[in-house]
């Protein structure tokens, strides 16, 4: 961590900054990774201490010089009086946190003699054991060092870094910073892009301003100090911002942050990321992707109609192809331990395809979703004003292991005239290839090449998706489908607008009115169904008039298909469920057979544990009474809201609803009746 993010431009403490890194250093720790911290700060917290005593002293002309003295002498006694200060935080912090610090003090020679080395490796790595987090800075005190200098053994605490990472073999170096990360040219310049991937080497083309004047190397030394980690064996190397709270947990969880420093050439010229244009690939498939759904929209609406059932049928006609690729797909998963709802998500069959297929026929079926007038005001006498929907432009689908996805969010996106960037999760890597050629070679055949395959394009990695996320001028709003943690990280990595759920915790309330057939019915079919989809139900309330009439009924129903029950507080007391199988939280999205049942008072209780554990997704009511079945649609705040049923998005793709695809933000509500 450098002195800009462990320090504010005052030079006291940033605690916000801190905390964020110490919290998560923990975390990683608590799940069993090994972690060594180098951090700055010292000299200048030691500055606003010698400051302050020069004040308290009375002393003038001692204030002056302590303002303006950048000595290296001045600097070693900065260090000194700003270093127990640092490591006291710090104990604090990380005691918060149930985890152990300690200090470790170098200088060069404890690198240049093998002897020191060995033994500060060896201690380094016996602290490791024992579960606690070493803390590792330049002992400035003693060593006096002068600045950067590229001809030491190290200057700053990134070139520290650097020799620290190689000698304890880590797998992985985050230098973090006050940027984004490492940029094409300076930040503030009009068409800035960050540098996903740096290529060692590759010919460095990039610029470097000005450094703070909190630290000592800057980002010319913290790109050196990378560049000479990997020539010392370290695998990967991430500049990345101190800022983001959540920095560490995403770089270690593969989510593209900051620029990334492999070894050696970039595989392929055309993806070097050292550009002064950025990268060409993909900002060309933006551009591309336009330019079709141009083409798109000049075509007349049975023109469109054609390309959606081409679509479908290209759907059926390739299903076996598809599924052979779905299944080396779902043999990857085995092997690599992939969690079962995953799994689940992951797998297509015939009868997926159909539903596929038939949801597709029915959205090209449904009204036009371009130029539709839905309003006009005349403003002056002949001048009128008309309101039309028209397609949105390029969108950006980030979505992960479902495969089914692809298609769907497809056909949508076709249908209301939109270019498309796909960007799968990876354990569906085989599936979304195959589904993806299937369906860009289907519009190119239905519309006579009217209108290219760049219409639809599939995105492979996830360092591209960083770049993409950067591209503001060209994508036009942005769809993560997926989880929270995804949804979150590219809400704070991009300004293109975001449209973006998280969680899918969906409720069935059994109210007292309820047929008991029905009632079991769309217990067991919400849960059972397809478990791991999002809109797939994980709590069942029951009115407390029919839990003893029905409650028995449907757990016994929700067993028999092969739930797993928690329960609720109420629940548990009325000695419906055990104590042993009660319930850790109200608002877990279980992505598995596991459902939780609890006990209500009635409808407006139902409503208000909706809305505190909910996620606005999709909720249902089971009752005969018509009025508290209208009060249930009218005031659950949701995405869709069902009577009397509940299938949810598997069957939200053939809604008349669905189709009109405007988009619309804050005007998501949906309300559907089955009798």
């Amino acid at each position: 961590a450098g002195t800009s993010v462990v320090t504010n431009p005052d030079g006291h403490f940033s605690l916000t900054r801190l905390s964020g890194i110490v919290e998560q250093i923990s975390e990683l720790i608590h799940q069993g990774f090994e972690v060594v911290l180098i951090s700055s700060g010292a000299v200048g917290c030691g500055r606003q201490v010698l400051r302050k005593q020069a004040f308290l002293s009375g002393n003038f002309k001692q204030q002056l010089r302590t303002s303006e003295d950048r000595s290296t002498g001045y600097d070693s006694a900065c260090a000194s009086a700003g270093q127990l200060g640092l490591m006291s935080l710090y104990d604090t912090l990380f005691g918060q946190c149930d985890i152990c610090a300690s200090q470790f003090l170098v200088t060069s020679y404890d690198f240049t003699d093998d002897s020191r080395k060995q033994h500060l490796v060896e201690c380094m790595s016996r602290i490791i054991e024992h579960g606690m987090v070493p803390i590792v800075n330049e002992n400035d005190a003693v060593s006096g060092n002068k600045g950067y200098t590229t001809e030491n053994v190290f200057s700053d605490n990134d070139a520290l870094a650097s020799i620290v990472a190689a000698n304890m073999n880590a797998d992985l170096l985050i230098l973090l910073t006050d940027v984004p990360g490492l940029f094409n040219k300076h930040p503030s310049e009009p068409g800035a892009k960050i540098i996903n991937t740096y290529y060692s080497g590759d010919a460095s083309n990039f610029t470097i301003g000005a450094k703070s004047t909190q630290g000592r190397g800057g980002m010319g030394a913290k790109v050196d100090s990378a560049v000479r980690g990997l020539d010392r064996g370290v695998k990967a190397i991430v500049i990345a911002s101190g800022y983001h709270q959540r920095s560490i947990f995403d770089v270690c969880l593969g989510y593209p942050v900051g620029t990334l420093f492999l070894p050696g050439s970039s595989p392929d010229p055309k993806d070097a990321l050292c550009s002064a244009d950025g990268p060409p690939s993909l900002n060309s498939m933006a551009v591309e992707a336009r330019k079709a759904a141009r083409a798109l929209q000049a075509l007349s609406t049975e023109e469109r109609v054609r390309v959606m059932k081409a679509i479908a049928q290209a759907l059926r006609d390739n299903s076996d192809e598809i599924l052979e690729a779905n299944a080396k797909d779902l043999a990857l998963a085995v092997t690599n331990d992939v969690a079962p709802p995953l799994v689940q998500r992951l797998k297509l069959t015939e009868q997926k395809l159909e539903t596929l297929a038939a949801g597709i026929e029915a959205i090209s079926e449904a009204d036009e979703p371009i130029g539709h007038v839905e309003g006009r005001t005349e403003l002056a006498d002949g001048l009128i004003l008309s309101k039309v929907t028209v397609p949105i432009g390029v969108l950006l689908i980030i979505f992960e292991s479902r495969p089914d996805s692809l298609p769907q969010i497809a056909a949508l996106a076709i249908r209301s005239g939109n270019g498309l960037l796909l960007k799968g999760g990876r354990e569906a890597e085989h599936s979304n290839a195959t589904l993806h050629r299937i369906i860009v070679t289907a519009v190119q055949t239905a519309t006579a090449g009217k209108v290219s395959q760049d219409l639809v394009s599939l995105v492979t990695s996830r360092e591209q998706v960083s770049s993409l996320l950067a591209l503001d001028d060209c994508i036009d709003l942005v769809v993560p489908r997926g989880s929270k943690a995804l949804v979150e990280h590219i809400k704070q990595h991009t300004r293109i607008p975001v449209l973006g759920h998280a969680d899918g915790i969906c409720h069935v309330f059994v109210d007292e009115s309820a047929d008991l057939e029905k009632a079991v019915d769309i217990a067991i079919d919400s849960k059972t169904d397809y478990p791991a989809a999002c809109n797939a139900a994980e709590t069942i309330l029951i009115h407390e008039a029919a839990a003893e009439t029905m409650g028995g009924t449907i757990l016994g129903g929700l067993r028999r298909a092969g739930v797993t029950i928690k329960g609720g507080a109420r629940a548990v007391a009325l000695g419906m469920i055990p104590h042993s199988d009660a319930a850790e939280s109200m608002s877990t999205e279980y992505g598995d057979l596991t459902c939780l049942v609890e006990v209500v008072s009635g409808i407006d209780e139902a409503i208000d544990h909706i809305h505190s554990h909910g996620s606005s997704h999709t909720e249902c009511i089971v009752t005969e009474d018509a009025e508290q079945a209208k009060v249930f649609l009218a005031r659950v705040d949701a995405a869709c809201v069902f009577h009397n049923d509940l299938r949810g998005l598997q069957m939200a793709i053939v809604l008349v609803l669905a189709p009109r695809l405007e988009f619309r933000l804050g005007e998501s509500m949906h309300v559907v009746q089955s009798e």
